[in-house]
């Protein structure tokens, strides 16, 4: 399919995303605007109709779309502290005492490689289509219907359940200061959720300036708690003597349970990394996502990891990997406050234990957004049940969306009867599992999209390029495929029913899924030619903004829900970015020109 189309008539040439109008015939334009007036037609005046690049429909000029309203310092720091949970707080004691302090630093470093090729393929994804669907749309666009359905589905309800397990983890570390005959945890968990509701359901600020102070409380603790643990190490501790790599050596250490441990680690690496993939998802709510998405993107992973791996380091060499309390059947203590503890105050370890809760509800707050969005966007796509795409039309939030995702965590009051610890360990591999399988699809998805915008001739749109492609793509596929598969090894000897379904009972999902719409719908692998590379894209929302404004000239306007001061503002944010790229480019120049002027001058004094 040729990328643009001759209009000899006129003597230009324009672009398949966007279709321009001869400037010396304003006969063909009124034409169009009357046409546009239509509101009955089913095409809107779009003169491309094809599998490729679909026509406006009137859907899409009715419906309610989500507010831009989240700037890059808020993005960034979602970002930077979204994906440091309970995950790392408090998974990494199961991970220390299951599989010993070397195999969880390697075991992380894996995935979190495998997780930065899926977050710079998202990216490219992401800033070609920047919709809250995230890369639950890319794989039903690029991929198939059935495909798309079954990741949606799975991600939706990995997000309802790590609100659930964040819970549910605050009543673990709740236990640290009370008892369960003084305060039960499930009040608490309780007096969580309906912050989080209450906060959520206001607007997107609500949640996002929320995850902003929660963030930057985690990170700071972080790198305190990097120099404490150094401190410790060196002397500072109750032992009051030199640690060095004491711990390493004691019994099974540093690889504890064998090939079986160490694989084991890979699902709560692969939970604590999980909400990386979910930054597409903020797309859809993110001003200028083509510029706040890819540096986003080369800053944050790099800090993230970095916190990942010193703090690892810092657990590893500080606590041995067979201390009562990193692992049990009613409760856990986070490491952490247990590195905190052997400076010999209780204070600084309540301290640090309060920080650990409040990541607790950062992390349930982040899931609760994106699992919102993932519904919403489902609603929207025929994927799910339309009330459930339902805005609310003063703040723009999901809301039957957002109490649909927060109505699973119910699954927290469930400890009493299960035990908190092994509650939260079994919905950790649930939701670590679930985010193995969207970054294997997300690689399937970069794939075939990559496939497409070479077939289709549109390299010259991409906004961000996955530097890795082809190779990276297949190596997040065959990655988190192989990690799906050899984690429960441990599960097998002596089999454990329990931890077998944990492991293992989101593929049969997934499965069930796939095939139930495939049957339901019929749906077929998308050709690689006829991939729809225009809908929702960046291009593709300036035409629909477009044409809702001829219709409201043409007073067709009433009947839809357009809130035109929403356009213009984001209309003045391109503007202003467009200004300011252009004193950006004079000023470089002007840096240019006053180089070359050095170095001509430098010739002439070496002469």
């Amino acid at each position: 399919m040729s990328n643009n189309v001759e209009k000899a008539d006129a003597g230009i040439e324009v672009d398949q995303g966007y279709v321009a109008r001869p400037a010396s015939s304003e006969q063909s334009e009124k034409d169009d605007t009357a046409s546009l007036s239509k509101i009955g037609s089913q095409t809107t005046g779009t003169e491309f109709s094809s599998p490729a690049h679909p026509p406006i429909t009137d859907a899409a000029l009715q419906q309610v779309r989500l507010r831009r309203a989240l700037g890059e310092r808020i993005i960034q720091m979602i970002a930077l502290a979204g994906t440091i949970g309970t995950g790392l707080f408090l998974g990494s004691g199961k991970a220390l005492a299951t599989s010993g302090p070397l195999s969880i630093l390697i075991s992380y470093s894996i995935v979190g490689a495998i997780v930065y090729l899926t977050m710079i393929a998202m990216g490219e994804m992401s800033t070609f289509m920047p919709s809250s669907g995230a890369f639950n749309l890319f794989t039903t666009r690029y991929v198939g219907e059935a495909a798309g359905f079954s990741l949606s589905w799975n991600y939706a309800w990995n997000d309802a359940i790590s609100v659930a397990s964040d819970l549910t983890a605050s009543q673990i570390l709740l236990k640290y200061w009370v008892s369960e005959d003084v305060f039960p945890g499930w009040a608490l968990s309780l007096i969580f959720l309906a912050f989080l509701i209450s906060v959520n359901v206001i607007s997107v600020r609500g949640y996002a300036e929320l995850e902003y102070l929660l963030s930057l409380l985690k990170i700071s603790t972080i790198i305190f708690f990097i120099i404490v643990g150094i401190v410790v190490n060196a002397g500072v501790n109750d032992t009051k003597s030199y640690l060095g790599f004491r711990y390493w050596t004691i019994g099974d250490a540093p690889f504890v349970g064998g090939f079986g441990g160490w694989v084991s680690s890979f699902v709560t690496a692969s939970f604590a990394f999980g909400g990386t993939e979910s930054l597409s998802i903020t797309a859809g709510e993110t001003r200028n996502p083509s510029k706040t998405i890819p540096k986003t993107i080369r800053n944050v992973f790099w800090r993230i990891l970095i916190f990942y791996i010193a703090a690892l380091f810092i657990i590893g060499i500080d606590i041995p990997y067979n201390m009562p309390g990193l692992k049990s059947k009613n409760a856990a203590v986070s490491p952490f406050t247990l590195v905190f503890k052997q400076l010999g105050s209780h204070g600084a370890a309540s301290f640090m234990n309060a920080v650990v809760m409040s990541s607790a509800l950062s992390a349930a707050n982040h899931a609760l957004y994106a699992g919102t969005r993932v519904v919403h966007n489902m609603a929207v796509n025929g994927q799910a049940p339309k009330f459930l795409g339902t805005v609310s039309k003063s703040s723009r939030v999901p809301w039957v969306a957002m109490l649909c995702t927060a109505s699973v965590s119910g699954l927290c009051f469930g400890s009493s009867y299960i035990g908190e610890g092994d509650l939260w360990n079994w919905l950790q591999n649930l939701v670590g599992v679930s985010n193995q399988i969207s970054w294997a699809c997300i690689g399937l998805s970069s794939i075939r999209f990559h496939k497409a915008i070479v077939k289709q001739g549109k390299q010259s749109s991409l906004v961000y390029k996955n530097w890795t492609q082809p190779w990276g793509p297949y190596v997040v596929v065959i990655g988190s495929i192989l990690m799906i598969l050899v984690q429960g090894w441990s599960c097998f000897k002596p089999f454990n029913v329990s931890d077998f379904f944990s492991y293992y009972i989101e593929i049969a999902l997934f499965a069930v899924l796939f095939v139930g719409w495939k049957l339901w719908k019929k749906s077929k692998l998308i050709p690689i030619e006829e991939i729809d590379l225009y809908t929702d894209t960046v291009q593709y929302e300036r035409d629909l903004r477009r044409r809702r404004r001829d219709h409201i000239r043409e007073s067709a306007g009433e009947k839809l829900p357009v809130l035109l001061e929403d356009e213009e503002e984001q209309e003045d944010d391109e503007d202003a970015e467009e200004v300011r790229e252009d004193e950006a480019g004079d000023a470089q120049a002007k840096k240019q020109k006053l180089r070359a002027f050095a170095s001509r001058a430098s010739q002439y004094l070496c002469f």
